[in-house]
């Protein structure tokens, strides 16, 4: 490939988003950036594009090994520590995984993504003390994300802590009223519990808000 024609093809490689593209597009933007890479071995980001297409294409090793690069480089660098303990998780090296999370937390205590991320690991990892520890920070750092709660009341769920996690539960809820997914995973876990008539009032109360009925169609026929 000419100079001029590889340099354009880079340049709409680097503003192009990764989830715009074609298969086809990803493996041929792929190969624009090794070459880029090879002119540009210090790069930082055009490392952390080709480790981005590399998760794309599921290539999760390739990407482990170039945000090693780019971290060789720059030793802090918070998206190479954060996507790598996604890769790692994938390839169910957990204590990579966690330990590339504490690297982001080390560094930005408050990162929502990273603490939810270690949550998960130290789940798989069994470690559940510790990951409920990890939800409750989440919690308190970010009091009014309904996701946070809801991640915290789904594991309770699986601890078979119901009392709490149904707190938890009606906490999300708060804060996102209308979320279909929330007011069923309520639902859910009051059937579960055998709490029909509880479960037939959550489900009330999500249509007053504002739910639509056929959202909720197969709970309600569930609690009939």
């Amino acid at each position: 490939m000419k100079k001029k024609a590889f340099l354009a093809l880079l340049a709409f490689v680097l503003a192009m988003p990764v989830g715009a593209q074609t298969h086809q597009e990803v493996h041929d933007s792929l190969s624009a950036l090794i070459a880029a890479i090879g002119r540009n071995p210090e790069s930082t980001d055009l490392r952390l594009r080709k480790a981005a297409l590399n998760i794309e294409l599921g290539q999760w090793e390739y990407a482990v090994e170039e945000y090693g690069r780019v971290l060789a480089i720059d030793e802090h660098n918070l998206a190479a520590h954060y996507y790598r303990a996604y890769a790692y998780s994938r390839l169910r090296r957990l204590d990579m995984a966690r330990s590339d999370y504490s690297a982001v937390l080390a560094i930005v205590p408050n990162h929502f993504e990273a603490r939810l991320g270690l949550a998960h690991v130290l789940q798989q990892m069994d470690r559940r003390t510790d990951a409920l520890d990890a939800l409750n920070i989440l919690v308190a750092q970010h009091p009014d994300s309904a996701t946070a709660y809801a991640a915290r009341a789904a594991y309770e769920t699986t601890l078979q802590q119901y009392e709490t996690a149904l707190y938890d539960w009606d906490e999300a809820i708060r804060r996102r009223p209308l979320s279909a997914d929330l007011a069923v995973s309520k639902v859910d876990l009051l059937l579960r519990l055998g709490r029909a008539d509880e479960a037939r009032a959550e489900l009330a109360s999500a249509i007053s808000r504002g739910i639509p009925r056929y959202a909720l169609k197969e709970w309600t026929d569930r609690c009939k």
